[in-house]
């Protein structure tokens, strides 16, 4: 059995709204394992990205409970001077939007120095731009040489995103989380993007958090996913499972609402409503239950929790064993 190198237990982030505290992150257990690709899906707001701040302890006004386990280390209660030391060795991150993610007034060979220099001091000057150089062919960039001395204004999206993947494995951290690594790229860097990352799981035997609202990268990369809404997991399986048998009706729904060589003579699914605000989610029952209206109360369980119901196959709420779209006029798991 692979080793676990994360193990998320009843974690919960919560935001302060007028004096309040409410959960983004609601009671949500996980665990990655080494050399393994672990998807998050889920809307915008679900609170995906919420979970991947947590993890990597960049929250700086939120209240975050629970255990987040690394080496038996809760990091929940490190100091800031222990996440120091963890974070950018032990842990990387792939941020979402490379342009605000990298400081402007520093070249591309200091930025990437630094975060080497930060965890190894040691390191001579001119070993250390040998090693930046190194970095920036591994995640392919030709003339290493000239953009090492190039402003992140200078480079592509494309080329700023690698740069950020230089950063974030640049001391070789055995956990990589990838915050929606790929959007706003065209779809032949997209493919280059992910294909490095998949590389690079291979080359270090990391763990990859691998946070995306795209079913098409969930199908390509994950080896197995939780799908989440409204701040809780709803579904845990392996990728094949996933999209074979998928149990949950927001995972269905999700999985429906996605264009389909092999449907399009169909009408896509369209979820009614939209992920509620945060202050406005639901504390108790079924949180999608709104969305599927026309499934009868009863059907939901009072107080839905992740149950396995085949192995490795776990499910929130009751509600899926007879979940029906309404064009489909009748009842059955799918």
């Amino acid at each position: 059995m692979a080793e676990t190198l994360i193990d998320i237990k009843n974690l919960k982030t919560s935001f302060s709204i007028n004096n309040e505290y409410h959960a983004a992150v609601d009671d949500v257990s996980l665990s990655v394992k080494k050399n393994e690709v672990l998807a998050i899906v889920g809307e915008s707001g679900c609170g995906k990205s919420a979970l991947a701040f947590s993890v990597m302890g960049l929250h700086t006004r939120a209240k975050v409970e629970g255990e987040i386990l690394y080496k038996d280390e809760n990091l929940v209660n490190v100091s800031p001077r222990r996440w120091n030391a963890l974070r950018g060795k032990d842990l990387g991150m792939i941020f979402q939007d490379p342009l605000t993610a990298l400081n402007p007034l520093m070249t591309i060979g200091d930025q990437i120095g630094e975060a080497i220099f930060l965890h190894n001091s040691s390191m001579s000057k001119a070993q250390r731009k040998k090693k930046v150089l190194g970095l920036l062919d591994k995640v392919g960039i030709s003339r290493s040489e000239h953009v090492y001395g190039q402003y992140p204004h200078e480079l592509s999206g494309g080329m700023r995103q690698r740069v950020i993947i230089s950063i974030a494995i640049a001391n070789e951290p055995e956990v990589l989380i990838a915050d929606e690594p790929t959007t706003a790229l065209d779809a032949t860097i997209q493919s280059q993007i992910l294909d490095l990352i998949r590389e690079l799981k291979n080359d270090m035997n990391a763990g990859i958090v691998l946070i995306t609202h795209d079913l098409g990268v969930v199908a390509e990369m994950a080896d197995r996913v939780a799908v989440m809404y409204a701040g809780q997991i709803v579904e845990i399986v392996d990728v094949e499972t996933l999209f074979e048998q998928p149990l949950h009706p927001y995972t269905r729904s999700l999985i429906s609402s996605v264009p389909s060589t092999e449907k399009h003579s169909q009408k896509l699914h369209v979820i009614q409503g939209i992920v509620p605000a945060l202050q406005f989610l639901p504390r108790e029952g079924c949180r999608f239950k709104e969305r599927i209206p026309w499934i009868e109360d009863s059907e939901h369980a009072e107080h839905p929790e992740l149950q396995e119901v085949k192995p490795g196959h776990f499910v929130r709420c009751t509600c899926y064993k007879n979940f029906y779209f309404p064009e489909d006029k009748k009842k059955g798991a799918y």
